[in-house]
């Protein structure tokens, strides 16, 4: 009589947070042009994680379901955000001011790309997803990503081209 493999231990969510966070929070935070924006939206996804562990947990990939959850999150904030600025925009005030970025070339390059080509970025190189996790954390096709990151490649090349040769302008 043959016996079946058994199942790997179920994840312990306090185990897989420690692994996780930190490198979820870093690409939102890129993804979202804001360090305070994107630990927030990280943290609302563990949240919700932890709230739904029985059925994330049995999921093929508990990490891609956070990341979209997470940039789920960052889009409803950034429509938020921009409902805000045209009622402010209709009471004659002040308009919001720009999230602040970080003081360096690379991030500041980064965060100067159109919003789907920086948070592909932040997946693909900072949160290292193979680019399929990517495509479905930003609900896209596969070769949407490919390209948007070739092209974010060559963006970055071109704004980092002066820094890396020594120009200070």
């Amino acid at each position: 009589m043959t016996t079946s493999p058994a199942p790997p231990p179920p994840l312990v969510f306090a185990e897989w947070y420690e692994a996780e966070f930190p490198r979820v929070s870093r690409a939102l935070m890129l993804a979202a042009g804001d360090p305070l924006l994107g630990e927030e939206a990280a943290s609302e996804a563990f949240a919700r994680a932890l709230a739904s562990w029985r059925t994330v947990s049995r999921m093929t990939s508990p990490g891609g379901w956070v990341y979209s959850v997470a940039l789920n999150e960052l889009r409803r904030t950034w429509r938020r955000a921009r409902l805000e600025r045209r009622y402010v925009a209709r009471l004659r005030l002040t308009d919001v001011p720009e999230p602040a970025v970080p003081d360096d070339a690379l991030w500041r390059a980064v965060a100067a790309l159109a919003p789907r080509a920086r948070t592909a970025v932040a997946l693909r190189y900072v949160a290292d997803l193979p680019e399929a996790e990517v495509a479905a954390a930003m609900n896209i096709a596969r070769g949407t990503v490919a390209s948007t990151l070739s092209t974010a490649r060559k963006q970055l090349a071109v704004a980092l081209g002066p820094v890396l040769n020594g120009d200070s302008r």
